[in-house]
């Protein structure tokens, strides 16, 4: 599933590419990929076509388009990308020669097309389908700071308005986060990847910010100290924010930015997939252990095993 650092990438792309653009038309071609927005695919097309994409805004995992500055009812386009959803900006299309058809060749697992005014388009395009688009109503955020990276208004999307700031967000209270973690009675890695806590965290960059911060994924977020909860945020800050320089980490095809490319952090990783080879930081095999139906992946001995889950 794309984290954060994919997303960002998918965000920085569309701010580079649509902004500015108006809607001419929309095109469902799958209508359960606009599951979530409730008038169904007729609305959802109604409420987007001569809307103008205003901004490209990220929170966590979840990206939205804002709408005409919100003049024309606070809404926002929002897309969660599942498994492997992609939004892809298509070029306009140029007859090849005299008299012939402009056309474009669609992707076989095209779900959404948002036809521009300039001649471009952007792409949904889901392969498992679990991703989805919708036009949501914007609710304002409870600190009063910004929504996300990519704009100073104070509002989310309503269905991501129970999401939790994210480690590379400057509105972030890194203090009162520590506090919360601690408060929590579960394991930290469980801590890291609860969206409410702290967004944008999946299983690969808690995996490799935890080998950062030499902690176990099992220990206990009541019985840690401030420093050790400290070292868990900063390692997956730090990991994240590499990963976005190299535009994200790609393991197959389903994860590109809005041009179609792949991110190469993948070749970085030291301990995420890479059971059975040795820490790059001290030799040991790295360990794979079956974890919330996913896996974890740790040095044996950098990272060692709370016996009871308290140390």
């Amino acid at each position: 599933m794309p984290e954060l650092p994919e997303v960002e990438t998918v965000r920085d792309g569309l701010a580079r590419h649509v902004l500015g653009r108006v809607v001419s038309d929309v095109r469902v071609h799958r209508d359960y990929s606009v599951r979530r927005h409730e008038g169904g695919p007729v609305d959802f097309a109604a409420r987007l076509t001569g809307r103008r994409l205003d901004a490209a805004v990220r929170r966590g995992k979840y990206l939205w388009l804002l709408l005409d500055d919100g003049a024309r009812g606070d809404d926002a386009l929002l897309a969660h990308l599942g498994m492997s959803g992609q939004l892809l900006v298509r070029e306009p299309v140029v007859p090849s020669g005299p008299g012939a058809p402009a056309a474009r060749v669609d992707h076989p697992h095209l779900r959404v097309r948002l036809e521009l005014d300039d001649g471009s388009a952007l792409d949904f395009v889901d392969q498992r389908t679990f991703g989805y688009l919708a036009v949501a109503d914007l609710v304002p955020t409870p600190d009063d700071g910004p929504g996300g990276r990519g704009a100073d208004l104070p509002a989310v999307p309503a269905p991501v308005a129970h999401v939790a700031r994210d480690l590379l967000d400057p509105a972030l209270d890194r203090a009162r986060l520590v506090d919360a973690v601690r408060a929590r009675r579960t394991g930290l890695k469980r801590a890291l990847l609860d969206q409410t806590l702290v967004s944008g965290v999946g299983n690969i960059y808690a995996d490799e910010g935890l080998w950062r911060a030499r902690l176990h994924y099992a220990r206990a977020t009541d019985a840690l100290r401030r420093p050790e909860v400290g070292r868990a945020l900063d390692g997956a800050a730090e990991v994240m924010g590499e990963a976005l320089a190299q535009g994200g980490t790609s393991f197959d095809a389903l994860y590109v930015n809005v041009n179609g490319a792949s991110g190469y952090f993948d070749r970085s990783l030291a301990v995420y997939g890479q059971a059975g080879r040795p820490c790059p930081r001290c030799g040991t095999p790295v360990r794979r252990d079956e974890f919330m139906n996913r896996s974890s992946f740790t040095c044996p001995r950098c990272q060692p095993r709370p016996r009871d889950g308290r140390w």
